[in-house]
């Protein structure tokens, strides 16, 4: 179940980034993310394992998640816009040249997610229901774009693969 005391947290967090309060940012960032989290495992009282496992299925969920052509690329596109949005507010002063860039590619970058689930997958963005795919999503994407560039398909996550990124990996060597 979702949270909107949480919701409303992360997304303070992103205005604070947007503002250039970075400490703050990184700080509501991770309380939300804990309590979502703690949240999470809760709502899953099955759930035993340890993060191995809890990664690969935060994963899952986020494959499970992301089923429209047109939603994952736009997540291709606006995934990287986004992480590297971020990473430049982090390092650059509020209203300079690069922070003025960095902003405008973390908000892109969030709008083609958005648009992408509102409109072509028509579900919420998996970190909604699970926080840790706010990472393992991103970290799936760039696997998934890898992969294309390298012209292979990537392996599916799914709740028999043991370790997607092994898996991923013995893919990447085998073919």
């Amino acid at each position: 179940m979702k949270s909107a005391k949480e919701m409303a947290t992360l997304g303070g967090a992103t205005l604070a980034l947007l503002a250039g309060r970075k400490v703050t940012a990184a700080t509501l960032l991770g309380r939300a993310m804990w309590s979502l989290e703690k949240q999470w495992r809760a709502n899953h009282p099955e759930f035993e394992g340890g993060m191995k496992a809890r990664w690969d299925e935060a994963v899952r969920f986020y494959e499970q998640t992301h089923q429209d052509p047109t939603n994952r690329l736009l997540h291709q596109i606006g995934i990287p816009m986004i992480v590297g949005g971020a990473a430049g507010l982090f390092i650059s002063a509020p209203l300079r040249p690069l922070w003025a860039v960095s902003a405008s590619a973390f908000t892109v970058g969030w709008v083609l997610n958005f648009v992408g689930h509102g409109i072509y997958e028509k579900k919420a963005p998996a970190f909604a229901d699970d926080p840790l795919a706010f990472v393992a999503g991103p970290a799936w994407d760039l696997m998934q774009m890898k992969e294309k560039l390298a012209g292979k398909k990537a392996p599916a996550a799914s709740a028999g693969t043991a370790d997607w990124a092994a898996s991923a990996k013995l893919h990447a060597v085998v073919n």
